[in-house]
């Protein structure tokens, strides 16, 4: 069976027989996964009058200074949409631009102190997804984390 669009594989053979979760299935529980993880962000940014990709553009920024194409490419946005966003953080003290130390056509842009503690903060707000986590044993955030990393994150994306 082909790996089209829409297809079921739950019918497809494994090493070890056929799949009892489809394809299928997974996408829906990641989706709603998504749905749910995106709605505790946008209510925990909200809550600090800042929008999602303001706290991702923050939350980005923990891991340290990063040019602005650098972060419109992590964020996986235009760079004149991350200049606005940057631009409303930096107004509010959030981060600020500084040149960088090896090529000063280019800037980076650094979490402040007021926007580490709100970036913490938003984190911490994220009550329905500490919840879901603070559910998981030991070993199932152990899983959970080695499936995760394995199936979505590179070393560019860890934030």
């Amino acid at each position: 069976m082909s790996a089209t669009s829409g297809t079921n594989r739950s019918t497809e053979a494994s090493d070890t027989g056929p799949l009892t979760v489809s394809n299928v299935m997974l996408l829906d529980t990641l989706w709603a996964s998504m749905v749910s993880l995106y709605a505790d962000l946008t209510s925990a940014a909200a809550a600090h009058g800042l929008t999602y990709s303001q706290a991702k553009a923050l939350n980005v920024l923990r891991q340290g200074p990063a040019p602005m194409r650098a972060l419109a490419g992590t964020l996986r946005c235009d760079a004149s949409n991350m200049t606005g966003i940057i631009d409303r953080l930096e107004a509010r003290g959030l981060v600020y631009r500084e040149p960088s130390p090896t090529d000063r056509r280019v800037k980076n842009v650094v979490l402040s102190e007021d926007g580490a503690a709100a970036v913490s903060s938003i984190r911490d707000g994220m009550h329905g997804t500490h919840q879901a986590l603070d559910s998981l044993s030991d070993a199932e955030r152990t899983t959970l984390e080695g499936l995760l990393s394995r199936l979505f994150v590179t070393k560019d994306d860890r934030a």
